[in-house]
């Protein structure tokens, strides 16, 4: 997350608070978004922390609200998805002494519309972010999800992953973004990359 400073700490120790109370629930998570990649090798600016979690938004991810707003004493809003939203979903944490914390979920049961982020979350690696119980995508997944997400600024995230991660898995990431139909904007990226 780039150089250390109070607030982006008291952030990430935030996010490891909700972490606890999601995974108590039966809905472990992983980080996403502009901290994982950091994790990854390519920091940038951002402003909040991004956690992946699969679950039911109506019951589960409500209750996790509940808890976080009472347990952690901290504004804690959820907007819930309906049939059209590629996402099931959104939690998001905030407090005056941290940036927003939101979690992302991949479980829309009124879509069921297949993406990366279940298998993301499912897959990700514990003990990478030092000091913390947050888990981690593994790079294939977080450039499918940067996929699946779309757009320049997401393609453009995906060029500099793999710049700074030359020996990244290609196989693997061809096999994880055809899986989830994003094997043409992988190809794409191939292209485009290559010198």
């Amino acid at each position: 997350m780039g150089e250390a400073d109070p607030r982006s700490d008291k952030t990430l120790q935030m996010a490891a608070r909700v972490a606890v109370i999601l995974d108590a629930l039966g809905a472990p998570c992983a980080l996403i978004g502009a901290a994982a990649l950091a994790a990854h090798g390519y920091p940038r600016a951002t402003v909040d922390v991004d956690l992946g979690v699969v679950t039911d938004p109506f019951t589960t991810l409500e209750t996790a609200r509940r808890r976080i707003a009472d347990e952690l004493g901290v504004e804690a809003r959820l907007v819930t998805p309906d049939a059209d939203d590629p996402l099931g979903g959104v939690l998001t944490v905030t407090g005056e002494d941290f940036d927003p914390v939101q979690v992302v979920n991949f479980l829309n049961p009124l879509s069921r519309r297949p993406n990366p982020g279940s298998e993301a979350v499912r897959t990700a690696t514990a003990g990478l972010v030092a000091g913390t119980p947050l888990r981690l995508v593994t790079l294939p997944y977080l450039i499918a999800l940067k996929l699946y997400a779309g757009g320049y600024k997401s393609k453009l995230d995906v060029f500099e992953l793999l710049s700074r991660n030359p020996t990244a898995p290609r196989d693997e990431i061809a096999r994880v973004c055809a899986a989830f139909g994003l094997e043409n904007d992988w190809q794409e990226i191939c292209r485009e990359a290559a010198p």
